[in-house]
């Protein structure tokens, strides 16, 4: 009857190294009998070349044999990574201390004394087979955990990149502070705001230009285009609120609020001319705004549940929007209340009045430049933008009559 020992010794490849073939004899007839299979080696350079071709599982090892001895043969092993893990048992003739010790200070794993007994061979080999056995599946197992954790930290680290990259698109879609608040599972956002200033720019006879183009050149154009205006609204620390077709709305006041909204926005409004003029039409003529500029409070934040976006409502953005619509080619329109508060740091000049859907007349101003007086507020110098005015104290009353005026935006 096959025992389950029998079928397991099968399965094991013991080298017995001895330069006395009636030793090897002894051994291989009380192995092979329990099912172990043996092979032999008379001389510790024959030991090296046979377990360089085929490691085995276990060695059993003569330590006195000439040239080579089973000490040295046992420190090649050891020094070698590939056969450092096989384990070795001495066979000796001798019972001596020096020996035990010299032996297990070379890595042996255990020790027998001829004249060889049966039972004890077969029991220190089943031992140190079964060990080895058990490191080799602890070894296995732990290979499999580490490929499992380094399989693990990739999907971790893909999702880090997934989470960062989700991220950084809710950022550029919205503010920052607005994105944190909307994680936080915050679902309606509204803030009102009292000091905020408004620019609407549109570029003028672009729909003329849009049917010289193919939709492809159009796109591109006006991703040049806007893609400088972003740059400069990073610049000037203004918050993007939208792009509609061929129009381009910038805030400053909001979500953050900040002293010198107004100077901020006419800086850039300024900086805008300036810059439209690097990108040329079909026919070779340099594409113009017409810009629009207002002040005043306003309520800003998120609505909805699909698609955010944040957005600004009230009278100051419809007037802000007629600002722009009203205005002339190449030109800066600005309301009185923005006026107020650029007169001393940029020069603007009267335009008149202009009369509102509502039939009401208001005045209003060109901005021109920037006033050579004009010093840098200590929030634009601190983000390294060109000289901006000291902070005006803002005038709510003015603010607060013209809110009554109500226009409705072309949004």
């Amino acid at each position: 009857m096959t025992t389950a020992d029998d079928v397991f010794a099968e399965d094991v490849d013991i080298l017995l190294v001895d330069d006395i073939p009636d030793n090897l004899r002894v051994l291989s007839t009380i192995l092979e009998g329990r099912g172990y299979r043996c092979r032999k080696a008379i001389s510790g350079v024959m030991a090296l070349q046979a377990i360089a071709a085929c490691p085995p599982d276990l060695i059993l090892l003569d330590i006195t044999m000439p040239a080579m001895d089973g000490f040295e043969v046992c420190q090649r092993l050891k020094d070698n990574p590939a056969t450092q893990g096989i384990p070795v048992i001495f066979l000796t003739a001798r019972d001596a201390e020096a020996e035990k010790e010299r032996a297990f200070g070379l890595g042996a794993a255990d020790y027998i004394v001829k004249p060889f007994k049966a039972y004890e061979v077969l029991l220190r080999v089943k031992h140190q087979i079964d060990l080895h056995r058990q490191q080799q599946q602890l070894e296995a197992q732990n290979h499999q955990l580490q490929q499992e954790i380094r399989e693990r930290e990739k999907v971790e680290a893909e999702l880090r990149y997934q989470r960062q990259r989700s991220e950084e698109l809710l950022t550029n879609v919205l503010p920052f502070q607005i994105a944190q608040r909307l994680k936080e599972q915050q679902r309606a956002i509204a803030d009102h705001f009292d000091g905020v200033t408004l620019l609407f720019a549109d570029l003028v006879g672009f729909s003329q230009v849009s049917a010289q183009l193919t939709p492809c050149d159009l796109v591109r154009q006006l991703n040049r285009i806007f893609s400088r205006f972003d740059e400069l609204a990073a610049r000037h620390g203004l918050e993007k609120i939208k792009t509609i077709g061929d129009a381009y709305m910038v805030a400053a006041g909001v979500p953050a609020p900040r002293v010198d909204h107004a100077q901020a926005i006419a800086q850039m409004a300024l900086d805008m001319q300036a810059t439209i003029g690097d990108f040329r039409r079909p026919d070779g003529q340099p594409f113009q705004l017409r810009i629009g500029i207002n002040s005043g409070s306003l309520v800003a934040g998120v609505i909805g549940i699909r698609k955010f976006i944040y957005d600004l409502w009230g009278d100051t953005v419809n007037i802000a929007s007629f600002m722009e619509s009203s205005g002339e080619a190449g030109k800066i329109q600005v309301s009185a209340l923005s006026y107020a508060l650029l007169k001393e740091d940029f020069i603007c000049e009267p335009r008149g009045n202009i009369t509102l859907k509502s039939g009401d007349p208001i005045p209003t101003y060109w901005l021109v430049s920037r006033s050579a007086l004009a010093s840098p507020s200590p929030q634009t110098a601190d983000l390294g933008l060109p000289p901006s005015p000291s902070s005006l104290v803002y005038d709510v009353d003015t603010c607060a009559r013209a809110e009554g005026v109500r226009v409705e935006a072309p949004w």
